[in-house]
């Protein structure tokens, strides 16, 4: 009986984003290439690429002999364990393709195994030569892959550099994916020599473009949202400034705890002038020794993370403006003497930046801004529980109605949102009121801005879970595609129905300013999206209580984070 390997891969720029997957059929005796698949599949997320890869494999794998054994290999372990029978298949989306591929071949006949990326290079550039195809408006030709070839390079490349100590440098731009797809040719163009800017910024001498503003001098990477980085080695994102640093500067620190192993693992890389910028924001930063209580504890809405402090008072949480006219509005802007006319200037200035992003109107007309309103504190908030939209909906505390009005005020000082949506629950809803309250304006409720659903961690803290469902929390926070313990909502797809929420926001609010009052997850949805960042970014993001963030949205597709986890409102 013959047997082969099967070896496949998909991914998604954007998650969901352009899509597409790679197969390839070896004689599992000679290591002889017998066929090759790809296909660029519109847009969507990397697990339905992953298994419409295994399934195109499959078939191929058949078509050469129906009689043969396979042995599948995959660096999808969501994949491997769904189709070994030892993980449920609980999305919707994937039933089908699991089910479609368990029908190609009897299941006496097939094997999975799991293995590292670098292992599967060969589907892998597959997949990325058929994403390619597909952005380029053309269908993906056998004939002029060079997918095998590119690999057998990087392999002994790989076995030649283990000798050679390791020289860390920033890889080429690959075009952004998701949100940032459109307009990446002006992006490429801009970023041609290190000469270019995108979105009102300068870069000088480095490879990396600047995104949505700030400065970078001999950097080697980008600055996006804001702020400036001078011979740095690594992005500033949503503003503050790293001189000589070689880590990214934090945006801020809020009371929320953090989820300890995604998020302490991008902390413990972090420079020490990291820690002690954000401490001295009044914040505090957890070290990657830190307790681990301390550390694994969930925050407000269950998905906090980041960098945290577990002894700040209620209320009392610190953050810093991600916005570029951060510095402006609590400097110079404000008159001597804290006189309140200053105050409010400044905060119009202010507001008048975060409404004005980017290119600016001249390219591609106003765009459509969304301020992201996280609601104000519930009593389940200090003590860091899940709440989601599957638990008992609580409304806000003393504390966050003091919250919400202090941040009405804010706004209405500044004078630029001209619509309020709010997600249907009941703090978003009392927030909401508030605001409108003092604006004069009406509150649209809209359901795609909950928050994920829990299941049956909701009302538990992350210590409680850790120690009820160790296996099922592990699996979240290792895959996107994994839902809590009694069928809550994955971060996946969480992230399909925030897309298809601000599609249809953005249509509707063309070049208009909107505040959307939400939470936790949803807002950092909004921002990864927006960012084309990994679902392992949502790990790495704060967001106080009543704090508020931006994204501005062009009529050309792209986006530009404008704020991050603002709470200056609340001092």
């Amino acid at each position: 009986m013959r047997e082969f390997i099967v070896e496949a891969d998909g991914g998604s720029r954007g998650n969901p984003g352009p899509a597409g997957y790679g197969s390839v059929v070896i004689d599992a005796a000679t290591g002889e290439t017998l066929a090759e698949a790809a296909e660029y599949i519109g847009v969507t997320t990397n697990n339905v690429a992953e298994y419409r890869g295994l399934v195109a494999g499959l078939r191929a794998a058949h078509g050469l002999d129906p009689t043969a054994k396979v042995h599948v290999r995959m660096d999808s372990k969501l994949v491997v364990e769904q189709m070994s029978g030892r993980w449920k298949i609980k999305h919707p989306d994937m039933k089908p393709l699991a089910a479609e591929a368990a029908r190609i071949l009897p299941a006496s006949q097939v094997t999975y195994e799991w293995i590292p990326r670098e292992q599967n290079k060969h589907a892998d550039r597959l997949a990325n030569e058929a994403m390619d195809a597909g952005k380029r408006g053309e269908r993906w030709v056998a004939s002029a892959s060079t997918a095998e070839l590119d690999a057998a390079d990087a392999h002994a490349a790989g076995r030649s550099a283990a000798a050679r100590p390791a020289v860390l440098e920033p890889p080429g731009p690959s075009g952004p994916p998701g949100d940032a797809t459109a307009g990446a040719a002006r992006a490429r163009a801009a970023m041609a020599g290190g000469r270019g800017a995108v979105g009102g910024g300068v870069t000088a001498g480095g490879p990396w473009a600047v995104t949505g503003g700030g400065v970078t001098a001999g950097g080697r990477r980008a600055v996006t949202g804001g702020g400036a980085v001078a011979d740095g080695r690594a992005a500033v994102i949503g503003g503050g400034v790293d001189a000589d640093g070689r880590g990214t500067a934090a945006a801020d620190v809020s009371s929320s705890a953090e989820l300890p192993p995604l998020a302490a693992a991008s902390s413990s890389n972090a420079p020490s002038s990291r820690r002690g910028a954000a401490e001295s924001l009044g914040g505090g930063a957890a070290k990657a020794d830190a307790d681990a209580d301390v550390r694994g504890e969930a925050g407000p809405d269950a998905v906090a993370a980041g960098s945290s402090r577990a002894d700040l008072p209620s209320g009392a949480s610190s953050a810093s403006s991600a916005s570029s006219a951060s510095s402006s509005r609590r400097g110079a802007a404000e008159s001597p003497g804290g006189d309140g006319a200053g105050k409010a200037g400044a905060d119009a200035r202010a507001a008048q930046v975060v409404a004005s992003p980017g290119w600016g109107t001249a390219d591609m007309g106003a765009p459509a801004t969304f301020v992201l309103l996280r609601h104000g504190e519930t009593p389940l908030t200090p003590q860091k529980r899940f709440s989601g939209s599957g638990g008992s909906d609580p409304s806000l505390s003393d504390i966050g109605r003091e919250q919400a009005e202090r941040v009405a005020a804010a706004l209405a000082r500044r004078g630029t949102v001209q619509d309020i949506v709010a997600s249907p629950l009941a703090r978003t809803r009392e927030t909401a009121a508030a605001v409108a309250a003092r604006l004069g304006l009406e509150v649209t409720v809209e359901d795609g801005l909950r928050e994920t659903d829990f299941g049956a961690w909701e009302g538990l803290t992350f210590g409680e879970v850790r120690e009820r469902f160790p296996d099922d929390l592990n699996k979240w926070l290792a895959d996107p595609e994994a839902e809590p313990t009694g069928g809550g909502e994955s971060f996946a797809a969480t992230a399909i129905r925030i897309a298809a929420t601000r599609d249809r926001l953005v249509a509707a609010y063309a070049g208009r300013t909107v505040l959307l009052v939400t939470h936790v997850t949803p807002i950092k949805t909004f921002v990864r999206l927006a960012l084309g960042a990994p679902p392992e970014s949502l790990f790495r993001m704060e967001l106080s209580a009543a704090s508020l963030s931006a994204v501005a949205y062009y009529s050309d597709g792209n986006a530009s984070v404008r704020l991050l986890n603002d709470t200056s409102h609340l001092r």
